[in-house]
Order: C-alpha cells, then structure tokens, then sequence
C-alpha cells in the first residue's frame, strides 16, 4: 500500500472514531418520542403502525426536561419516550413555540443521562455534522456529514419566519425531527427541524443558541411572549415618485390588508392600504422585517410607526398587545 492510500486510510479512521466518539458522548441521551392519539401537530409523516406519530428529542437536565420540536408534540393528548436501552415512561408538556418549532417536555423516568447545550455560534460552513435521532421509528440511529450553510430562513407551520439555520447535509428523515445536531467533539449544537422534501441533502436544524433563549421562556412561561398590532398586511414594492419625495431609504414596504377592529393598530389611526416603512424608527421592508420587531419587549410600550397615506407620510403611534 503506498502512503497516499495509507494516509487516506489514517484520515477516514480519524474521521470514524471522531463520529463514534460523539454518538458515544451524546447517544444516551437522545429519546424517541411518540405522541399518541389525537395529535394535531405530531408528525405524522412518520407513522409507526399505530395512530399517532413519532419524533425524537434529548434530555438536556438530570431531572427529566427534553428539548423536540414544537411539530412533534403540538396538541397531542399523550406523549411517552424511549430511551436507547429500551425504557419507556410517560411525558408531559411544558410548552412549546410553534414560531421556532421548538418545544420542552418532562420524562417520568429515574436517572436520565443528560447532555447540556454547546455553543453554535462557532460553526463554521464544512464542518462535520452528526444527526442522531429516530427516523421512521427506527431508534437511535445516526447519520453524518457536514454543516452546508449558515443563516438560512424557512417558514415554520406557524407562518413565522426561522431564521439563522443551520442547513447540513446529515440525512434527515420523518422522526429525526427533534433530535440533536452534534460536532464531532460531541457538542450539541442544533435541533433538527426540518428536510426539503424532494432536495437530497437539504435538511435544516434550529441553532442551539435560538434554543436557549426559547427554552428559558417555555420554562418560565410555558410559551413565547411576543407582541402584536393587529394588521395583516403583503409585501409591495413602494412607488419611486414617494421614495424621491420622503426621501426613504430603502424601496419597498408593508401594504395594509386589514386592521383589525379594537386592535393596537386600529386605535393608533393605522388604516387599510396604508404603506408602513418603519416601526420604532427601523426601516422595514416586508411582513418578516415586522414580525422580527414584535418582541415582547414592545408590550404596552408607545411605539412609532411611519405610514405613507396617498401622497403623505404621517408618524403614529402604536402600543403592541401581548399575542
């Protein structure tokens, strides 16, 4: 064998024992969870013989809490977990947020093995990427390969855009969702959400740093608070002869659809076909831009909105709901 082939053998058994050594470090804390009967938002593509649907989720504290996805458990009337010796016990909800597809049940089992939170802000596009989950109910299995991009948006069920993913190229199939992203060192670093269906090798997980901050609220709340005015609203793009004449920054807008009545926006004067192009003095130039603003830091608080009316631009002042 010449050296090149025995350099090539060194790096794919370099490679082996990195991937093994992570499945070995954060395997035993990866859970197969099926939601019973009457889950509404279960992932029933993943049928496993019985009437609800299966995902996969990982138990992130010694007392019991597992981290899935919020498509996985969504209105189910049961939920139970396997662990990867084969224990199964009850779980129940904590909360969930459909907007990040991030969810937090608790396991009635004794002496879970755990695994904290890594750190995805240090990724880096072609770095290796493990996905262990439970695919088509097939338990504790994994799949690797590398981290395809960064800061990739996809629309979740909810209609609310999930930004900043991390897409990889680690198969992901019905049941993975949930499940942990991994590094080689064994760092958690996502929660897999998501594969384009058709589109080999294009599969998406919700960064663990999103996760923290949505975990943190699910704990402390039971959802995500944000806040809401009370417009739908599409994006348009804005008439050059009123971007010359307001001298605005940038060419397209939110065009009102419908205010609702009583709504935050309705007592703020915000009207049908009103063009938005700010809110709290930040350029928006669509529906997303809008939603990424409605915090619930805004809540109650007296919030300036520019709006183009025919040939005017006028200031209003909107105080967001809690949604």
């Amino acid at each position: 064998m010449d050296t090149a082939a025995r350099d090539d053998l060194a790096l794919l058994d370099a490679y082996s024992r990195a991937v093994v050594s992570a499945v070995d470090r954060v395997g035993p804390s990866v859970v197969r969870i099926d939601a019973r009967a009457g889950a509404e938002g279960a992932d029933a593509r993943a049928r496993s013989g019985g009437p609800g649907g299966t995902g996969s989720g990982l138990v992130f504290s010694p007392d019991g809490l597992i981290l899935t996805n919020s498509h996985v458990v969504h209105g189910s009337r049961g939920l139970s977990v396997t662990l990867m010796d084969g224990q199964t016990g009850g779980a129940v909800l904590i909360g969930d947020d459909p907007g990040t597809d991030l969810a937090v049940i608790r396991a009635d089992l004794p002496a879970l093995a755990w695994q904290p939170f890594g750190d995805s802000s240090t990724l880096r596009p072609g770095q290796v990427a493990i996905a262990i989950g439970s695919p088509f109910g097939f338990q504790h299995t994994v799949t690797a390969g590398v981290v395809s991009a960064l800061g990739r948006a996809l629309r979740s069920r909810s209609g609310r855009l999930i930004e900043h993913l991390i897409q990889t190229d680690a198969a992901l199939n019905p049941g993975n969702s949930g499940g942990p992203l991994v590094t080689s060192a064994g760092e958690v670093v996502g929660v897999n959400t998501a594969a384009i269906a058709g589109g080999h090798g294009i599969n998406f997980a919700v960064p663990i740093n999103t996760a923290k901050t949505v975990v943190a609220a699910l704990l402390r709340e039971g959802r995500v608070r944000r806040s809401v005015i009370g417009v739908s609203g599409r994006d348009v793009p804005l008439p050059r002869r009123l971007v010359r004449h307001h001298a605005l920054p940038h060419a397209r807008g939110i065009a009102v659809v419908e205010v609702a009545p009583g709504s935050p926006a309705d007592r703020a004067g915000i009207r049908a076909h009103d063009l938005i192009v700010t809110f709290n003095d930040v350029p928006v130039t669509g529906v997303d831009d809008l939603a990424r603003q409605l915090t619930d830091s805004l809540i109650g608080q007296p919030v300036p909105v520019a709006v183009v009316r025919g040939p005017d631009q006028r200031t209003l002042r909107v105080v967001p709901d809690a949604a």
